[in-house]
């Protein structure tokens, strides 16, 4: 049995994370990303509609689900950007356009095309330092006729690079305060993001987000005055997981699943007690319950050298879709097996699934709980969610 051989030393981690203003329940800002297999290329667009709650997400979403569409057809972002500001509607008080919008095409030539309306500027880190992009600026017509400019820039990213969007949320927190009475401001957002690299080098996507949008937070004293939202486009080597879970259909098949996890070049999980005692049988190790603190719904999980973590099987793997499938945030959530699956899920770039397909008696039923799906659409949904929501490459391998 072969994995999916890796054809580019260099993949792209999208994530981002948000806080709205204030109590409301729904966010003004929106951040899509969408991944074109057949053209190889990643769009995201980080949108803020103007205001707050229902009417700015709503204007945001369609300016994001616009820029996904028209850079999906185009290419050209100015042609893209044309489009976008032709439909979106102008504020007939303030006369200014009810979203704003940032869009980044990506290539998997690692090619970056970058465009901007009104938004605080895309950085670019490269390293821990932060690097200056050549921008031009494209005139354009907005539905009221109004000529508005665009800024246009493009440039070829290394491994390493980052590319942080930004809402003003996070540029102007701060703002009045005496520390920082004019905002944040994009220079000294810019230092923060340099020292959170400097402090760990490969700090993933997700976790550069986050940091970034708990310190605009802090700056406004453990509140939004506006919607926070900061997305982060990463540049890495290639991290792979491989998840097992079930055993093989063939008890003669039982080495094969022992040598795959010891011939994996990346991070292991197995879900399943019965995999688990298959492995530790065939290598001769042990497998050690972790008795701390438990989770009342999902049995504990487990050690064995050699594999990172260990897990009930079909409980917690139906856990792990329900968190996918709802965007739950794992570092908000009861830390538990399931949530340490989905933090080294979003931590990956390569995920891979051996499935196996004897049937667990136990399993079929018909008094169990509608949740316990068979294994095999489980996983089947789990790697459609990390395909189509994170943007992830996944493999499934049936034994």
């Amino acid at each position: 049995m072969e994995f999916p051989k890796i054809t580019n030393n260099c993949c792209v981690e999208v994530d981002f994370r948000q806080k709205n203003c204030g109590r409301q329940r729904t966010g003004g800002d929106v951040f899509l990303s969408r991944k074109l297999k057949e053209q190889q290329r990643v769009i995201s667009v980080l949108s803020d509609g103007l205001g707050s709650g229902i009417k700015a997400g709503v204007l945001a979403t369609l300016t994001s689900v616009m820029g996904l569409n028209y850079m999906s057809s185009f290419r050209d972002p100015a042609k893209a950007a044309r489009s976008i500001m032709d439909t979106l509607p102008v504020c007939s008080e303030r006369h200014i356009s009810y979203s704003t919008f940032s869009l980044v095409d990506v290539d998997f030539e690692n090619e970056v095309k970058i465009v901007e309306y009104d938004n605080p500027p895309v950085l670019v880190a490269r390293g821990s330092e932060i690097i200056r992009l050549e921008r031009s600026q494209v005139q354009v017509t907005r539905a009221d006729r109004e000529p508005v400019a665009i800024s246009v820039a493009d440039f070829q990213a290394r491994p390493g690079d980052r590319i942080i969007m930004l809402s003003d949320g996070v540029s102007q927190s701060g703002i009045g305060s005496q520390s920082l009475p004019f905002g944040w401001g994009i220079e000294k957002t810019g230092n923060f993001i340099r020292e959170q690299i400097e402090k760990k080098a490969d700090i993933s996507a997700c976790e550069l987000a986050a940091a970034v949008v708990d310190k605009a937070w802090v700056n406004n004293g453990g509140h939004a005055l506006d919607d926070i939202t900061c997305g982060v486009i990463y540049f890495r080597q290639p991290r792979q997981l491989l998840i097992m879970t079930g055993p093989p259909y063939d008890q003669k098949k039982d080495r094969l699943l022992a040598d795959l996890v010891g011939n994996f070049p990346g991070r292991k999980i197995i879900c399943g007690g019965t995999t688990a005692n298959i492995v530790a049988r065939e290598t001769g190790r042990e497998v050690h319950v972790m008795l701390g603190k438990i989770d009342p719904d999902l049995p504990p999980d487990s050690v064995m050298d050699g594999v990172d973590l260990i897990t009930e099987g079909i409980l917690t793997v139906g856990r792990v879709a329900r968190y996918l499938e709802d965007r739950r945030n794992p570092e908000t959530l009861n830390l538990n097996p399931a949530t340490k699956i989905v933090r080294m899920l979003l931590n990956s770039d390569i995920i891979n699934f051996v499935v196996g397909t004897r049937v667990n008696e136990f399993h079929q039923d018909p008094n169990m709980p509608v949740e316990l799906e068979i294994r095999r659409n489980v996983i089947k949904k789990i790697a459609a969610l990390l395909e189509n929501q994170y943007l992830k490459e996944t493999s499934i391998q049936y034994i």
